[in-house]
This record gives structure tokens, sequence and C-alpha cells, in this order.
């Protein structure tokens, strides 16, 4: 088409501008997508290694240390008079999570914390906090330090699930940098994967070589396609473990102001305090008794089936949480999780309460994140799936360096010169 002065017309100029601009944004694209890949290709290597295999992580926790897991069958003793004794027995440790029940032949596995000195203000030392009892006899079977940075038997799964989330990176200034540094990987991970579905169509018309595997070609064609094709098929399942990874790791620090800014989100004791420093921090004036108690009562009230399952203390935000779940369903499988009710230490009020599938929609999205990204909201199968996902991170990371090592290697080659004619 051509204006009254015989030019080219509008139309024909606007193809010329976006034939240059389309190349010019897949150039952008993919100097993002390699810079974001090699960013994360290390870290998102450990993070998938290691999920496919703490997806499991209490069979073969248990399967590695019978002792800790294993134990006889028989009358159970009460959960809270066996937390009493652990805290005779190691005056310096306090109970924080104790379960309060278990199944049978299984032990009771006790999680304790340094109290404070009162001259000092600073916590005792103790090599563990994490002790299992014989609940028939209330007899100590082990105890260890779970995410003690070591490959020793009792600590390999603890370890490899820390390293998942945080690196194992010790706390700097009372930071824990490692799942800071976690989460802005999940960040650029989500980032990437929008860019990366931009690049895997660059034509609407060969939108299925996107999904196709040239097997009988081998060799970088095939590498090529496990990475671009293989990702396309995972893809939203792919961004479902990044943004909940996100959530996960920075869940105060991004995840709640994001949300709260769409959906009026129901009041908790950890999202709406403030830590105490150790100098703050008290004994509890409720007892465990006190506050089982409490939270039966409410339960009740409620019409609630499950009996009481686990009961929790926090120091450092000055409250108790009481879980109802069956033993050994701690992780709630199959939905959203456990209900929790949340009592005040110092004088047992109400502190707040997590419903699973009840209210706003900012609740809800915040309660389907661990399921989620665990899988464990299918049960099961969602584990499986999960485990088959984290070797496909795990592939799709070393695909990608492979691919960009490849591609700079060649370049780096000196070009044969270019015969001239005479």
């Amino acid at each position: 088409m051509t204006d009254a002065a015989g030019k080219p017309g509008a139309s024909v100029s606007a193809r010329a501008a976006g034939g240059k601009f389309v190349p010019s944004l897949r150039r952008a694209l993919g100097l993002l997508h390699r810079w974001f890949g090699l960013f994360t290709a290390v870290f998102l290597f450990i993070a998938g290694a290691t999920g496919a295999v703490i997806s499991w992580d209490h069979e073969l926790d248990a399967a590695l240390n019978p002792t800790l897991y294993r134990s006889q069958e028989g009358t159970h003793r009460s959960a809270l008079e066996l937390a009493d004794a652990v805290e005779a027995a190691h005056p310096d440790a306090r109970v924080s999570y104790l379960p309060l029940a278990a199944e049978q032949g299984e032990t009771l596995q006790v999680w304790v914390e340094p109290r404070f000195e009162k001259a000092t203000g600073k916590p005792f030392e103790i090599a563990y906090n994490q002790v299992a009892l014989n609940p028939v006899s209330g007899a100590e079977q082990g105890r260890r330090f779970w995410g003690d940075p070591s490959l020793t038997r009792e600590n390999l799964l603890p370890f490899l699930y820390k390293l998942h989330y945080s690196l194992e990176l010790p706390p700097v200034g009372g930071y824990d940098v490692g799942m800071l540094f976690m989460g802005i990987v999940a960040i650029v991970w989500v980032l990437d994967a929008f860019v990366a579905l931009l690049l895997s169509f660059p034509h609407p018309r060969s939108w299925r070589k996107s999904f196709a595997f040239r097997w009988s070609r081998g060799g970088q064609a095939l590498t090529f396609d496990l990475h671009r094709s293989g990702g396309v098929w995972i893809w939203l399942l792919l961004l479902v473990l990044a943004v909940t990874a996100v959530s996960m790791n920075l869940r105060s620090q991004v995840v709640v102001p994001i949300v709260s800014a769409f959906s009026t989100l129901s009041p908790n004791p950890f999202d709406s305090r403030t830590p105490l420093t150790p100098e703050q921090q008290i004994e509890p004036k409720f007892t465990r008794t006190q506050i089982l108690d409490l939270a039966k009562a409410e339960a009740a009230k409620r019409g609630w089936q499950a009996p009481p399952g686990a009961l929790f203390h926090s120091a450092e935000y000055g409250v108790y949480g009481v879980g109802f779940f069956d033993a050994g369903n701690d992780h709630g499988d199959g939905g959203l999780g456990n209900p929790w009710l949340y009592f005040n230490a110092g004088d047992g009020t109400s502190a707040g309460e997590i419903i699973p599938g009840i209210g706003s929609a900012g609740d809800l999205f915040l309660q389907a994140q661990f399921p989620l990204h665990s899988g464990r909201i299918i049960g099961t199968t969602g584990r499986v799936l999960v485990s088959l996902l984290g070797v496909a991170v795990a592939a799709l990371s070393v695909t990608g360096v492979v691919l960009w090592w490849r591609k700079r290697r060649a370049h780096r080659r000196p070009r044969a010169p270019r015969a001239t004619a005479h």
C-alpha cells in the first residue's frame, strides 16, 4: 500500500518495525533466560534432587534409624507425663513440640529447645533438639540434633531436608540467610518460567515442535528437546513448585504483604506479633495440661471429631498451639492440613486459629502452599508426583547448563576463513 505521494504506507512501515522488534525481543528474552538459568541452575539442581528424596523423609529416616522410630507395642503412657519426665531429666531443655499420641510400634518423638540462663540471658548449650521415647516404658531410645550438617545415618535425612530449603547456611545476624537466599532463587525461577514459556513457542504455526522429542536424533537435538519440550509438558506443575517455594521461604517478607493487598487475612499469632528477644522471653504461666484442657473444650464446642494430636510452645511468640489429628497424620495428608488452635502462654486466652478450608481467599491461598509444594494435598499420589518433579527440575538444570556450555564452546572455536573471489 502507498500513500498519495507514492511512498510506502503506514502498514508496511509497521510490519518492518515489527519485523525488527520481534527478533530483538527474542534476543532479550534469550539473554534473560540464560542469565536467570545460570544463576539458579546449581541451586535448583540441589533443590530438585533433595526434593525428590525428602518427599519420603519419614520413611527413609525410619529405615536408616530404626531406634529413633521403632518401639514396642503396648499401653502407652500419657504424653504429658513423658514430657514432664524429659524436662526433669534434662533441666536445661524445654519441650517445644509434643506429639500427644504415637502409633503402635512407633516412638514418641519429642522436640526440645534450650532454656535461657537468667544471669546471662543466653541459652544453655544442649547437643540435641529431638528425643525419641518409648511410649510404653518412657525410656529414652535416642536423641539427635535434627538439621546438624552431617552425613551420618542419624543426620542424613534432616541434613538433606535443610539443604533443600536453606542450603544449610548458618544464621547471620539473627537472619536465616539460607531461607532468604533460596526464596530469592525461587522468585527468579518464577520469572524465568514465563520467559522460558515465551521462548518455547517462537511461531504459532509450529507449536507442535515445542512438545516433541527427537529421540532418533540424539545428541544436541535431543538435549535441546529434553530441556525445552520437557519443560513445556510440565510447565504448570513447575510454576506451582516455584510459587509455593517463594511462599514458604519468604512468607512474611513478600507473600503476606502481597496477598493482604488483595484479600483480608485472618490474624494469627505469628504474622501479627513481633518475636520476643531472649531477654523478653519468660516461662509460660499456663501449663501444658491447662492449655490442652482449654483446647479440648473449644474443639468440643466446634464439634470436632479428631483428637488432639500435638501441642507446641513457642517462647519466641509467647503462645501455645494445639493441633487436632490422628496419630501419625501430623502432616495432614490429603487436603489443606490439620486444624490448630492457639493460646497465649501468659493467660490462656485465644491467640488465633488456622482451620483448613475456612477463611478468606487469601487465607486459603496461604493454607495451600505447603500441601501443594509437598504434594500431600492429594496424598501419596502427590508425593510420588513431587518426587518425579524433583528429578525433572534437576534434569532441566543440567540440560540447560549443557546447552549453554556447548553453545559457548562452539562460539569460541576459530572459524575457517571465507574464500574470496579474484
